[in-house]
């Protein structure tokens, strides 16, 4: 395993991280405690949840992932060895079992975060992320900003003195974003400098082959103000495994499961991953490995978050940290992305 350090911290955090969102839906706990002992037996030391998950999320699951985090601490009693993420929702009218306001108001954080640490049986969060923003911005399946009459108004100097607050009892020890754009995370850079408030160390957004999106703005911000992204969907829901290239039905796969996350089932999708298998063949490569490495090596990186479903996917997706991608392999794939650019916004 290699390690990289959380920005503003002296923390050392496994370069692929483990993502836990099927745990409760798509995984069983039992499943969920096998993929947590083969992570840490690979030296993955990097866990990620929210309070929202499983996903999709839905009321019978909600918090789900994390009281299966809870029972493998008690269990195992490894919290201290482990660098634990968690999230707050953000607002969603889908949303209204979770608490009284879903929002981010100090009431809010205070009962998310206290409910959280419940459920995953510690007393401390390492990185406590806003899992999208409060106001109306961009979202997924969404390229570009649109201007939306709301209500908002802008809050982010009481977020960080509540979250402040939060560091000072000890319930969590850094923060960060999730969902964000150049603009929010800005934002929030500001408020921390001009008001001695907490600094961000990370943001958690999607990106992969399939969506580099990132690299247009925020990809500057990050690497100039020292925040690190964290990467989720970095196999675009399996997408870039290859196994829809196959023919086969594949009904268990999590696209499959639950179509309303489509923005990797586009025809320029299948066309990107098309050339992007045919990189890897060339190469010697497993698709898979192919787009995990390209995302582990890029400088902004913190950690690339890895899902799995099986333990077969999760022991290919750790070994992706030995592959690296040459300049030759790289000059390829960049050329694929100047002809087809993020086809899954």
């Amino acid at each position: 395993m290699k390690y990289t350090t959380l920005p503003n911290s002296d923390i050392q955090v496994s370069k692929i991280c483990l993502g836990t969102m099927t745990f409760g839906q798509q995984n069983t706990e039992a499943d969920g405690h096998a993929q947590m002992d083969y992570a840490v037996a690979n030296g993955i030391n990097f866990f990620d949840t929210a309070e929202m998950y499983s996903v999709p999320a839905r009321e019978e699951t909600y918090g789900s992932t994390e009281k299966i985090l809870g029972t493998w601490f008690k269990k195992t009693g490894k919290r201290e060895e482990i660098i634990l993420a968690s999230k707050i929702a953000g607002p969603n009218p889908n949303f209204e079992y979770m608490r009284e306001k879903v929002d981010f108001s100090p009431a809010s954080l205070k009962y998310a975060l206290d409910k959280s640490l419940q459920r995953l049986q510690t007393d401390y969060i390492d990185l406590y992320q806003l899992h999208w923003p409060e106001r109306k911005t961009n979202f997924f399946g969404q390229r570009g900003f649109t201007v939306q009459e709301e209500a908002w108004e802008d809050n982010i100097q009481l977020v960080l003195e509540t979250l402040d607050g939060f560091i000072k009892e000890g319930k969590i020890k850094h923060i960060g974003l999730s969902n964000e754009t150049p603009w929010g995370i800005m934002r929030f850079l500001e408020e921390s400098k001009y008001n001695n408030l907490p600094k961000i160390s990370t943001v958690q957004n999607p990106y992969s082959l399939l969506n580099r999106q990132f690299e247009v703005g925020s990809a500057e911000v990050c690497m100039r103000e020292n925040v690190g992204l964290f990467a989720y969907s970095p196999m675009a829901f399996g997408v870039l495994s290859g196994k829809f290239l196959t023919g086969g039905s594949h009904p268990n796969a999590r696209i499959n499961l639950f179509p309303q996350f489509s923005r990797y089932n586009s025809d320029q999708c299948t066309e990107a991953t098309k050339l992007y298998a045919e990189i890897a063949k060339k190469y010697d490569l497993s698709l898979a490995q192919m787009a995990l490495a390209f995302v582990n090596q890029q400088a902004f990186v913190t950690s690339n978050i890895i899902g799995a479903t099986t333990l077969e996917q999760l022991k290919e997706n750790i070994a992706s940290i030995d592959v690296v991608l040459s300049e030759d392999i790289i000059k390829e794939i960049n050329a694929v992305h100047a002809v087809i650019p993020d086809p899954a916004p």
